[in-house]
């Protein structure tokens, strides 16, 4: 496996791949990497022939007083986990080298970047898509392979892909999960004891929802309503910033379930204690 920090070398690894007719699969990371990033490694390593990881702490996708400086990391953990699934390249820059001395330009992803998440953390996904495309344009992958527990970045990198006609198909795969539901994320290891026992209300919440559709409920409203107040009700969550009904390709809210609807996303962001935690599931009718 090779590991390469500057952009130029990265570049003329993965050219000589392509030249060899590889399959370029290439699967984005903050690093910290945990089940989820891996299960996305095993999806790339299946379908493609070599595989490129990215470790970057993207920082123009963190706000002010968000977690930067203590985004959790271990690269040398990473490259071994990396190397075990068959990872053949990591490219690990540092700030400077993505974004050198008078750097200016960004991805501006209009309206979707502006709810949800977006709302709550402004300028967030201008962050995430403009290392994204960067990323893109350095690796040039013919895949690259993203977590569906950022359901949201999902939506907004595909419609980038499609409006900016990027040679790359984005694939997404099912979110992993701990044993009780929790979502694996890196900053799960932020949470307390206390706050990690009951950070699964998040899935539960979730879960109460589909099953509320599932019985015949077609008032999102209510829906929402009853899994907010069943948040509240935990000691540990401090505050909820959404739970959201959408619509799964346009992220278009809905409030109530139609006759043509055929899937639903149901997506939450709540903050158990002082960690901030997003989930999501798509309600299948």
């Amino acid at each position: 496996m090779k590991i390469v920090n500057k952009i130029k070398d990265c570049k003329s690894v993965l050219k000589k791949l392509k030249e060899k007719g590889r399959r370029i699969g290439f699967v984005p990371t903050m690093g910290c990497l945990h089940e989820g990033h891996l299960s996305l490694v095993r999806a790339a390593v299946k379908e493609c022939d070599s595989v490129a990881v990215s470790i970057f702490v993207n920082p123009t996708q963190f706000g002010p007083g968000e977690d930067l400086d203590k985004y959790p990391g271990n690269f040398e953990r990473d490259c071994m986990m990396a190397e075990k699934e068959g990872v053949g390249l990591i490219f690990h820059p540092d700030a400077a080298e993505m974004y050198p001395p008078g750097y200016g330009t960004f991805i501006e992803v209009g309206q979707p970047g502006t709810i949800m998440c977006g709302q709550f953390r402004p300028g967030h996904f201008r962050g995430v898509a403009t290392v994204v495309m960067k990323l893109l344009d350095i690796i040039s992958p013919d895949r690259a392979y993203f977590g569906e527990k950022d359901y949201q970045q999902i939506v907004i990198v595909k419609r980038m892909v499609e409006d900016l006609n990027l040679d790359v198909e984005i694939i997404n795969c099912p979110t992993v999960r701990e044993k009780d539901g929790l979502a694996m994320s890196s900053r799960n290891r932020y949470l307390s004891r206390g706050e990690r026992k009951s950070a699964p209300i998040l899935h539960r919440c979730l879960s109460m929802a589909v099953g509320m559709v599932a019985k015949g409920e077609r008032d999102l409203a209510k829906i929402r309503g009853k899994a907010v107040s069943e948040l509240k009700r935990s000691d540990f969550v401090k505050r909820v910033d959404y739970f959201d009904f959408r619509d799964p390709v346009t992220l278009e809210k809905k409030k109530v379930i139609k006759g043509t609807d055929k899937k639903i996303l149901a997506a939450t962001a709540v903050w158990i204690g002082g960690t901030r935690l997003i989930d999501n599931m798509i309600i299948k009718l």
